[in-house]
């Protein structure tokens, strides 16, 4: 009967070969997304599911919530367009983004870019303005909660064996009447199998 050592089982398992078939990825992430037409900082939780169909590309999916957070909304007299009330507001996102990332395959420090398409659901407490006088200066995403989005970006991933971490930033636009900004920022663990 053959017997290993634990040396040998652990540096079979830690060898580069061992991983050279890293074909899956898969992480959580703290998500930080600004959203230029309320000002408002939104945290949040998201998850992160890769496929690599090349030596130097991924396909990415990703789903994140970002919290409610309270903001002041401003109200306009319909007739004359000046401000009439302000109410405390809250806003809570769901976004979700489905593209190609471009990353090698190796290496413990890689850094990475990428272009996904997806959409943003914005989730907005009801107005308890009853005044049929009154429009709400963010109308158009009262009006269209679910958006389409482009997100362009970049990072980087830090590796030792299969167990990483993961930092990227970019812009996530949503297209609301145009196309508005948002920086937005990740961090968390990955997995790579």
């Amino acid at each position: 009967m053959v017997r290993f050592s634990p040396i040998v089982i652990a540096f079979l398992l830690c060898s580069p070969r061992a991983f050279a078939q890293n074909r899956v990825e898969a992480g959580v992430f703290l998500d930080y997304l600004g959203i230029s037409q309320t000002n408002t900082n939104n945290f949040g939780l998201g998850g992160r599911f890769g496929y690599r169909i090349h030596r130097k590309l991924m396909v990415e999916g990703e789903l994140a919530y970002d919290y409610g957070i309270n903001f002041h909304e401003a109200y306009r007299n319909i007739t004359n367009g000046d401000i009439t009330a302000i109410e405390h507001t809250s806003i809570g996102i769901t976004h979700g983004l489905f593209g190609p990332t471009l990353q090698p395959d190796k290496g413990g420090f890689r850094p990475f870019l990428t272009l996904k398409g997806g959409f943003m659901d914005f989730r907005l407490s009801p107005s308890l303005l009853p005044l049929s006088t009154v429009e709400s200066t963010l109308l158009s995403i009262r009006n269209s909660s679910l958006n389409a989005a482009m997100y362009p970006g970049g990072g980087v991933e830090a590796s030792l064996g299969p167990v990483g971490l993961r930092f990227e930033v970019g812009d996530e636009i949503y297209f609301n009447n145009g196309a508005h900004n948002n920086l937005r920022i990740t961090f968390g663990p990955i997995l790579r199998f």
